[in-house]
């Protein structure tokens, strides 16, 4: 490709919009059957990016990043061969179009656009040499491997599951929390993806016989990615998983989480406390460190000293002192977070309170005038409650430092272009507590939703806000029922609020059966 000489000028005195249109504007034939797109290196680099017009008979339209040279577009004008239109596009606005529009990087988006993108046809050209680190075999698994972390965050995948057996090499993506099966490979071809992938995180690829954990670094158009990588051995070889952490999620705050009005305004009243102890609970990958994230954003004003110890550090926060924790040299979250405390913080976020130090030292800390967030692994609010006790945190302590609980649940979001109105049947409808016949929504699948009727999730809340009553239950060693009674009697649980979401047609009644109790009292909706 030729490149654009300084010497080309389109009026001198032109703006940079009206040199924009200048060029946009010249005379060319146009080139039958055209299908292109502007190569992803010369997009970045000069701020074009094509924005519609693939078919032969459609006008193109070409986004300019502001503050970049117009005259970019007389190559582009050459490679087109047509004229075009111009849109002006901030930076930031520009950065998303780029990852939206290429979502890999150059190799593989050239390796696409000459039909050689998709994983099944990278997968068969993997060698089958045992020799994984040749370099001569190392080109197709590199790209086989780039391809499926670029097709994961292009879906919106949390996880990469790769999984060896004496079949074959099976690699899985959770979607939406679900596991689907997206290529299945040659057992043979097991050692060298996962050999490869140690490489990309610096792990010991001569090690095999213990557990390992890394990190890989990527950028994917434009996008900045941080993908975590955990191996265990295994009877048919090493299974990877890798979790990808997208940081533009990092910037999510507390509008963002989906929270209901009245949970959002309990959650922010116990947020302004000057100290205490705020608990999130729910199961892995139920959300509960991105409201946490959430919360530590609506408290970065730049008037408080707020740190963290965790494990791992999920997303970098500008204004946030953020410490991982590393058991092999002595850093648990104890001392990690007995360091912290020297350090003159105001809100202090442990990561988990998983043993009976480190709750002790958050109890110690929010009666010497801390803000404490935390999580802690339970099914629901009350049960954050019993958790605490079993640690052996005195009733009485914890009562005067607890401020509030969350217990939260992701569920399934339906396909809004092919959830079908139903009747609830009878079955269901017990289930949920609804009249037989009540209208709710199923899914149905279409290609929009890559036929699973579901297309991204939504969260489930319920609140406990630590007032008078609930303080003095907790003091006589009440019961979860009897708090629980008094926590939701005028306040939905979990059950209730995704019951509500399926009233709403936001989700279906299996994924709120799967979210509810069943033993659950049916509690006064709000």
């Amino acid at each position: 490709m030729t490149t654009v000489r300084r010497g080309d000028e389109i009026g001198g005195t032109d703006t940079p919009a009206e040199a924009a249109a200048a060029i946009a504007a010249g005379d060319a034939e146009p080139v039958s059957g055209l299908s292109v797109n502007i190569p992803y290196g010369f997009a970045r680099k000069f701020g074009v990016a094509l924005l519609e017009g693939e078919e032969s008979d459609a006008r193109f339209r070409v986004a300019l990043r502001e503050g970049d040279d117009p005259r970019a577009l007389l190559e582009v004008r050459r490679f087109l061969s047509r004229p075009f239109d111009v849109e002006m596009v901030a930076p930031a606005q520009f950065d998303t179009l780029l990852s939206e529009r290429y979502a890999i990087d150059g190799r593989i988006a050239a390796d696409a656009a000459s039909g050689l993108g998709d994983l099944d046809t990278l997968a068969s050209d993997i060698p089958t040499a045992e020799d994984l680190l040749d370099s001569a075999d190392d080109a197709p698994t590199i790209r086989l491997i780039n391809g499926i972390i670029a097709d994961a965050a292009r879906q919106g995948v949390s996880d990469i599951h790769i999984e060896p057996y004496e079949t074959g090499l099976v690699v899985r993506m959770r979607m939406d929390g679900v596991l689907h099966e997206t290529l299945r490979m040659p057992p043979h071809v097991a050692s060298t993806i996962v050999s490869r992938i140690k490489v990309m995180a610096r792990l010991d690829i001569a090690e095999r016989r213990v557990p390992q954990d890394g990190r890989i670094a990527l950028t994917l158009g434009g996008k900045m990615l941080d993908v975590r990588v955990s191996t265990l051995p295994s009877r048919a070889g090493e299974r990877v998983v890798l979790r990808i952490l997208d940081k533009d999620n990092a910037g999510f705050g507390l509008e963002e989480l989906g929270m209901p009005e009245r949970v959002d305004t309990v959650f922010r009243s116990a947020m302004g406390e000057p100290n205490g102890i705020i608990l999130v609970t729910g199961p892995t990958g139920s959300g509960k460190t991105t409201t946490l994230y959430g919360g530590l954003r609506l408290l970065n004003d730049g008037t408080r000293n707020i740190l963290t110890v965790e494990d791992p550090v999920e997303y970098a926060i500008d204004g946030v002192g953020q410490t991982q924790v590393n058991p092999k040299v002595g850093l648990t979250f104890a001392s990690g977070l007995r360091a912290i405390l020297r350090q003159d913080p105001d809100v202090v976020m442990v990561g988990e309170i998983r043993d009976r130090e480190t709750a002790e030292i958050a109890v110690q800390a929010s009666l010497t005038g801390h803000l404490v967030l935390s999580t802690v692994h339970t099914n629901d609010a009350v049960g954050a409650i019993t958790r605490m006790r079993d640690m052996k945190i005195e009733p009485f302590l914890l009562a005067s430092t607890l401020r509030a609980v969350v217990a939260q649940r992701l569920v399934r979001k339906l396909c809004e272009n092919c959830r079908a109105p139903v009747q609830a049947s009878s079955a269901v409808a017990a289930l949920l507590g609804f009249d037989t016949g009540t209208p709710i929504y199923e899914a149905r699948g279409c290609p929009e939703c890559n036929n699973t009727g579901y297309k991204g999730r939504i969260g489930v809340f319920e609140i406990i806000r630590i007032d008078d009553d609930i303080r003095r239950m907790i003091n006589a060693g009440g019961d979860e029922s009897q708090i629980a009674r008094h926590a939701f009697l005028h306040a939905p649980n979990l059950g209730s609020a995704a019951r509500s979401l399926v009233r709403e047609g936001m989700t279906s009644a299996e994924e709120a059966v799967r979210v509810s109790r069943a033993e659950e009292p049916e509690p006064v909706d709000a």
